[in-house]
């Protein structure tokens, strides 16, 4: 996926595909969830490493994360959540413009939950 914000899916993003959003950044819907009610919370501004987020976005991000926590739980129930944020090719980036992820967490969709977000290795998951 380039670098480039010219061809960058979530510059390209309108209003209308927009779940929630404050000043500085927006929500969307997963296009390819892990569970029902996957979110991505996106900033505005076109950057790929969420640490050169400013003190300005973290906060922002830290808003929406919170007004769409609020909203999956009272529409959708889960059970729980993970937060997530790819950072580099090697850790998984496909789309090289900084996003945060939130996954709702149902009882029963995995077997053995236990070490969470740990299983982007899956054999250091379990321990």
């Amino acid at each position: 996926m380039s670098k480039d914000s010219k061809e960058c899916v979530f510059c390209k993003i309108r209003d209308i595909d927009m779940a929630l959003k404050n000043d500085l950044c927006f929500a969307i819907y997963d296009s390819f969830p892990v569970s029902s009610g996957h979110m991505l919370i996106i900033p505005f501004r076109h950057f790929d490493n969420f640490f050169e987020c400013t003190e300005e976005e973290i906060a922002s991000v830290w808003d929406l994360l919170q007004k769409c926590k609020k909203m999956l739980a009272d529409d959708l129930k889960p059970a729980g959540f993970n937060i997530g944020v790819n950072i580099g090719e090697i850790s998984g980036q496909t789309i090289f413009h900084t996003h945060l992820h939130l996954i709702p967490r149902y009882v029963g969709d995995i077997d053995d939950p236990r070490g969470g977000i740990r299983g982007v290795i899956p054999e250091k998951r379990i321990y």
